[in-house]
């Protein structure tokens, strides 16, 4: 096989904005394009996101390997090549679960070398290239108990061939820019060309039921310069929708209309945030327009009508989706964790294609509260549903047959560094205020940024600019949405109160006004080595109302501080939490505990609950911790939403 020519540049992480990193060898760098800084230029060194940041490369990595040799995926590959007898075991889709560790593994050995690891990924990867058929196929499912030529392509609606590959794509071109080791990514090129033979204008007109592979061909794109790749994912988003060639696979599949024309967020979750993610990848290199206006819409849809206070979407347990505007049940609210990640990583594009803030309120609601309930403390345990309320009976699993929610957090949690900063021109954004360094290209210039601050517990952020040498250029520091007296950009939640503690901002310890602009703050001055912008966040303890519409939530408030959502479990409330009451008056306190939890802020104060077959109310003592540590305690009741006074239904 001829090889593939490979574009230099920059560690090719989840983002788009890595990707445009890697496109500087193919095109010309637009200055007006915002670039988030990579993972690999960024250190985290904080009380928060490090040490779970280690648990992943730690404990979470291994583990996932360890699932899918126990559940056959990695020996699916090899009955496949003939080294073992044998059936399919498992899943039809379960391909995608280990390609997605081997991406997780990616970054955790760009970061930190471990040459254990990179053996027995190694191994992994021969595998899978000894399953690959003559002409690039792989897929263990129609390739078990013999190869079944006459089912490829057959039903892309259910079978998940292009879903696979997609993850397959992204695993080899993270897998490659880490080790710098071919053989993974000569077989995606070979399978990615296997795909491009047969889908296409003139050739199959279809579209894969559970879209991914938009993602994945945009980085094979992004790694070689081919628009061969980038053609194939604008034909699969362009072809959503149009009944002319094919059967259309409706809302579920987000393939009721074509994609320029939807306006709302329907269907299974995880795959519509795919979806958009695509969308903005492709928008990003192509300048469509219509992808950019549909995206506006439905992000508007979605964060006015679908969002949950945790950042969860996907209301519905049927079909794992969205339900109607405003319904956004508590006790079966789905809200995958796989549909946490897609939103993230949705918003995130957002930002990059438009420089708001207001994207970047929605990912950090994301990750503080409805992913990172997705996993234990220990990294071995899981949720795949996150509702927001719970009878007692429900708690983390240590794997699922249908484990696409540990193989997704394995992959996500060490690209969140790559998140935290972007560039564009000569400014330089602070997304996220999380302890640690980070080194940026400004032009020939490289300024180094180091932040301290304990947030989320603390608002306090101090930031060392140290530029190598002295110039000018701006620093967009953001101003979060909640610290603006709205917790999300719409009407959907707000505050019960009007928090009059004002954020400040001082460069080298003198007061500077707040210059807001899309949720950022512009301060633009000649920076010389050692200045400092000092950051005051405050960060009361706020009641939260929804929206009058959220039928579920009516007479009910929820607790936050910070970015953070918290929760009544019944490990602190041992009367517990089904008869509680959280009177709108109850005035409310807040305490770091380092031994709690891996260390917590708790929210207690002074609430009621119903007694005597809910006759009467008593005034009790109640605590409230943060919603991502709920069920580290055995099974327990647990609520976010809290009845204002004992005539609220429970």
């Amino acid at each position: 096989m001829k090889k593939i020519r490979l574009l230099r540049g920059g560690i090719f992480t989840i983002t788009t904005a890595a990707l445009f990193a890697l496109l500087v060898g193919c095109q010309p760098q637009q200055s007006n394009r915002l670039t988030a800084v990579p993972f690999t230029d960024v250190t985290i060194d904080d009380e928060f996101w490090a040490p779970r940041l280690e648990t992943n490369r730690k404990v979470t990595v291994t583990y996932d390997f360890e699932k899918c040799e126990q559940t056959g995926r990695i020996d699916n590959f090899a009955k496949v090549a003939g080294t073992m007898e044998g059936e399919f075991e498992g899943i039809y889709f379960n391909d995608s679960d280990l390609y997605k560790v081997i991406e997780g593994a990616a970054y955790s050995l760009k970061i930190h070398p471990d040459p254990e690891l990179e053996e027995y990924v190694d191994g992994v990867i021969e595998k899978i290239a000894a399953a690959q058929w003559e002409d690039g196929y792989l897929y263990t499912f129609y390739s078990l108990p013999k190869r079944q030529p006459e089912k490829r392509w057959t039903d892309v609606r259910k079978m998940h061939e292009l879903y696979c590959a997609g993850h397959f794509f992204e695993a080899a071109v993270a897998y490659y820019q880490a080790t710098g080791k071919r053989e993974i990514l000569d077989v995606a090129f070979r399978l990615a060309d296997c795909i491009d033979l047969v889908f296409g204008p003139g050739k199959k007109y279809d579209v894969p039921g559970h879209e991914e592979i938009e993602i994945g061909l945009v980085k094979l794109y992004g790694v070689t310069g081919d628009r061969k790749y980038l053609a194939l994912a604008k034909f699969f988003l362009d072809e959503r929708g149009r009944a002319e060639n094919r059967e259309i696979y409706g809302e579920y599949c987000q393939d009721h209309k074509p994609v320029i024309e939807q306006d709302a967020a329907v269907g299974h979750a995880v795959r519509a945030g795919y979806l958009y993610s695509g969308m903005a990848d492709v928008a990003a290199l192509t300048s469509e327009t219509g992808y950019v206006e549909a995206l506006d819409r439905i992000w508007q849809d979605v964060v006015s009508t679908k969002l949950y206070i945790t950042g969860g979407v996907g209301a519905r347990p049927g079909g794992e989706s969205f339900g109607e505007d405003y319904e956004l049940p508590n006790k079966s609210a789905y809200c995958e964790t796989c549909a946490a990640i897609a939103n993230a990583m949705w918003n995130h594009r957002m930002f990059l294609l438009g420089g708001d803030a207001k994207y970047i309120d929605v990912l950090e609601r994301v990750i503080y509260n409805g992913f990172l309930s997705g996993i234990s403390l220990s990294g071995n345990k899981f949720f795949y549903p996150n509702p927001l309320a719970s009878d007692g009976k429900y708690e983390r699993s240590p794997w699922f047959g249908c484990a696409c929610c540990p193989t997704n957090i394995v992959r996500f949690l060490p690209s969140l560094p790559g998140y935290a900063y972007t560039q564009r021109g000569d400014s330089v954004y602070v997304n996220l205020f999380i302890a640690g360094s980070a080194a940026i290209r400004i032009g020939q210039n490289t300024v180094g940024l180091q932040q301290q601050t304990r947030y989320p517990w603390d608002g306090d952020v101090r930031i060392t600019v140290d530029p190598g040498r002295s110039g000018k250029f701006t620093m967009c520091v953001r101003i979060p949405g909640w610290a603006q007296n709205s917790p999300v950009p719409s009407d959907l939640y707000r505050y019960l109160d009007r928090n009059t503690e004002e954020v400040s901002l001082k460069v080298n310890g003198n007061p500077v006004a707040l210059n807001i602009v899309k949720g950022y703050t512009r301060i633009r001055r000649t920076w010389k080595k050692g200045d400092v912008i000092e950051l005051n966040l405050p960060m009361p303890v706020r009641r939260v109302a929804a929206h009058e519409n959220v039928r579920d939530n009516a007479g009910r408030t929820a607790v936050q501080r910070g970015p953070v959502v918290y929760c009544f479990e019944g490990a602190d409330n041992p009367q517990g939490v089904a008869n509680l009451i959280l009177p709108t008056d109850a005035e409310l306190r807040n305490e770091y505990h380092g031994d709690l939890l891996g260390g917590v802020v708790t929210i207690t104060g002074r609430g009621q609950i119903l007694q005597d077959g809910k006759k009467s109310v008593e005034d009790i003592d109640v605590v409230a911790i943060p919603y991502y540590a709920w069920a580290h305690r055995g099974k327990n009741e647990m609520a976010v939403w809290m009845p204002e006074s004992a005539e609220t239904e429970n």
